[in-house]
């Protein structure tokens, strides 16, 4: 069905908001803006790319939003970008030469598993462990960073969800600090990850700047939201369901 442009637009703006929501308090919402970016008539590839360039402004809007209230640790955080920003590398540059339909397949396996986790000890996502985070990573936890940063340079969808299962599992914050930590992750790694896609074609400048007026105010909501009492239980409850559609778009379609 032909639709008029102008409707196009809308509904890449609108998927873009609803991304950027998503991708704030948890994660995978480019299950949501990819799949439009291709609906807009862009090559899977390029669409890959070019969701880059939402990803990366929608999160410089969050880590200033998360620093504004006051929840973001800078410094595990910054620790925590060398490892996931060389892994990025290594990922996007795998992505632009291999098909990702046996990988997202892969990951849809794993994020079933992680439903379980997120179901049998949810108070461990809500509250964090008291005492045990630290400003500097051990060589474990860099190495797990490292394999995120792979993931999310290859693909981007759903790489919110692992890094916080990392930060909340691993490093013991509570799912919303864990989210602040996450956005800045993000920001720094989609630099290098957006900088090789564009020096491979794979980017659309224009659609992306369109997208990324969607992902920005989701991402600005989202940091309000995120800084509301008792938003840690309402953030978990967003992160099982956007782990089942994430699980079944990666399984099944």
């Amino acid at each position: 069905m032909h639709l008029p442009p102008f409707v196009v637009y809308i509904a890449v703006v609108l998927a873009g908001l609803l991304a950027g929501f998503i991708n704030t308090l948890a994660g995978s919402g480019s299950l949501i803006s990819l799949p439009m970016l291709i609906f807009a008539g862009l090559p899977a590839n390029v669409a890959n790319g070019t969701n880059r360039i939402a990803i990366l402004l929608q999160n410089i809007v969050a880590v200033r939003g998360y620093h504004g209230q006051s929840l973001l640790d800078w410094k595990r955080g910054l620790w925590l970008a060398t490892p996931t920003t060389i892994g990025a590398i290594i990922g996007a540059r795998i992505a632009v030469d291999l098909p990702e339909a046996t990988m997202r397949r892969a990951i849809g396996a794993i994020m079933v598993m992680m439903l379980f986790v997120l179901l049998v000890n949810p108070k461990r996502w809500i509250v964090g462990k008291e005492g045990k985070t630290q400003s500097r990573p051990g060589l474990k936890e860099m190495a797990v960073f490292v394999l995120i940063g792979v993931y999310g340079g290859f693909i981007q969808a759903g790489v919110g969800i692992f890094t916080l299962a990392g930060l909340v599992l691993g490093a013991g914050y509570d799912i919303v600090r864990a989210n602040a930590i996450k956005v800045l992750l993000v920001l720094i790694f989609t630099v290098p990850a957006l900088a090789v896609f564009a020096l491979h074609h794979q980017v659309n400048v224009g659609w992306g700047l369109l997208l990324a007026v969607g992902n920005m105010t989701g991402a600005w909501l989202g940091t309000r939201f995120a800084a509301r009492p008792g938003a840690a239980v309402w953030v978990h409850r967003l992160l099982v369901i956007v782990v089942i559609y994430s699980a079944l778009r990666l399984l099944f379609v």
